[in-house]
């Protein structure tokens, strides 16, 4: 069942075909499904953050590589970023209405995941003692 959904979808595409090489939503694609894309596009599902506070929310993420996936998802327009006139200045970053459609389904992917995971290690595990 899910084939034939998927199928329908890649046959009904008018602006877009994702698994054509050329495809401008491929780059979109990576933008959300890439590891700092995905878990800034979670943060950002609970509200508003400031540049600090997404850096300590989303462990392990670099100063420059926040800045580029903040970059690539607001071109997307999937993130709104405000900067405040005031001393010392601060930039707030949210969703926008298209960034919290979009997160719904990242959330929800991520959520999955996080629900499967005991049987995704047991089936790594598996493998790896074959």
């Amino acid at each position: 069942m899910t084939g034939g959904v998927a199928q329908e979808l890649l046959d009904g595409w008018q602006s877009g075909n994702v698994l054509a090489a050329d495809c401008p939503s491929r780059g979109i694609l990576s933008h959300l499904t890439n590891r700092w894309g995905t878990l800034v596009m979670v943060a950002l599902a609970t509200g508003p953050h400031r540049f600090a506070e997404l850096r300590r929310k989303v462990g392990g993420v670099s100063e420059r590589m926040l800045s580029q996936t903040l970059k690539d998802l607001e071109a997307d327009g999937f993130v709104l970023r405000t900067a405040h006139q005031v001393v010392p200045p601060h930039v707030d970053y949210e969703l926008t209405a298209l960034g919290q459609e979009a997160a719904a389904h990242v959330v929800a992917l991520v959520g999955w995941i996080e629900g499967a995971l005991a049987r995704i290690v047991a089936g790594r595990a598996a493998l790896a003692a074959e």
